[in-house]
């Protein structure tokens, strides 16, 4: 079957890029007819000219405000240009956009990569779910990135045809690391050989708590006082994090490959409030790392026990009690890492895109 998909996302940064880009890429070579709308700048348009994929601009803020009725005009504007069989939208604006006005005759896939809601509180909080109910009457087939993602939908009464294509990683990319690949990871990132590192990549974002992690390291350090802890990303949070100057923490900065972190890891943190399904934790496992992580859905089904830890979310005290453990154990945390590496080889990236492609053909017939 051929097809022409038009996929849209706002994002055009960290894990919603990286899955459209993988998408764009299986589906060409699957023979189909691939075309992104995205918004100008960040990496999303830089690595789909890369690879080939064509491109449209579609200029589109995060939030929803007074400039989504232009967003949502200018989105079914490009639907017409590209005529495609089918119209992929990929977190909550492309949602909005796609679904409050939908072109008629056009089957509607939604992924939402996590759940609006999950970001606000309060009557907005309220306001998300209502639309996501109402929503899902215009969309041929919700697509959830995790059986977690999918639980939440269910009890938010988001009804409707729903699939789960769980997130996957690139086993050939992400490698267990050995001691000598540490060793040349820490080496070209100027990082001590002897320190034991803490490494928490993502986002600066509430969603990604940080700032609980921050709050917890002078537990960690006062254990553990040769601890050092890497935090690699950019994000709104950035300035405000960076102004606590606490002892043993460096910013990294954005990086576009995160391997070098991953390897020179002693163990890997993700603190998050809430995922959809956690790339970065899948190839810290794939990567043979220890992960402690916050007892969310997205993160919950993915790290089972014996590759890490799970804390509660917002608990700074039991994030610091679970990253002292494996710092001062390196042999726990090598245990660990290596039942991790094993696991995430369930979690094969081609399975994931070969069942994105295989339920859109579904749609289709």
């Amino acid at each position: 079957m051929t097809v022409t998909v038009l996929h849209v996302a706002q994002p055009t940064e960290a894990g919603v890029a990286r899955y459209v880009l993988g998408a764009c890429r299986h589906q060409r070579a699957h023979g189909w007819r691939v075309t992104t709308a995205c918004p100008d700048g960040g990496g999303l348009a830089a690595a789909l000219r890369r690879a080939g994929v064509p491109r449209l601009r579609w200029a589109a803020t995060r939030g929803p405000g007074p400039a989504s009725l232009g967003e949502i005009a200018r989105l079914r504007a490009l639907i017409r240009t590209v005529r495609p069989d089918v119209v992929h939208l990929h977190a909550s604006k492309a949602g909005l956009a796609g679904r409050l006005w939908p072109t008629a005759g056009v089957p509607v896939l939604f992924q939402p990569h996590g759940w609006s809601w999950l970001a606000v509180d309060g009557p907005l909080r309220w306001a998300c779910v209502r639309w996501e109910r109402f929503a899902a009457h215009r969309t041929d087939l919700l697509i959830c990135v995790g059986d977690g993602e999918a639980e939440q939908g269910r009890a938010a009464g988001i009804a409707g045809r729903c699939t789960v294509v769980r997130n996957g990683v690139d086993l050939e990319r992400f490698q267990p690391a050995n001691a000598a690949e540490r060793f040349a990871a820490r080496t070209r990132l100027g990082v001590p050989i002897d320190v034991p590192l803490a490494v928490c990549p993502g986002r600066l974002t509430r969603q990604k708590g940080q700032d609980v992690l921050l709050e917890a390291w002078p537990a960690v350090r006062a254990v553990c006082p040769r601890a050092g802890l890497a935090v690699v990303g950019e994000g709104d949070l950035g300035p405000r994090l960076r102004a606590g100057n606490t002892p043993g923490v460096s910013f990294a900065g954005a990086v576009e490959d995160v391997r070098d972190w991953l390897a020179a890891a002693d163990v890997v943190v993700l603190p998050s409030r809430w995922e959809g399904l956690s790339l970065v934790l899948l190839e810290a496992m794939a990567t043979g790392r220890s992960v402690v992580a916050s007892d969310v859905p997205g993160l919950r089904e993915a790290l089972l026990p014996g590759a890490g830890a799970q804390v509660p979310p917002d608990d700074p005290q039991a994030l610091a009690e679970a990253l002292s453990r494996r710092l001062l154990d390196p042999a726990a945390c090598e245990a660990e890492g290596e039942q991790g590496a094993r696991h995430a080889a369930q979690f094969d990236l081609r399975r994931t895109y070969e069942q994105l492609t295989a339920r859109t053909e579904e749609v289709l017939r």
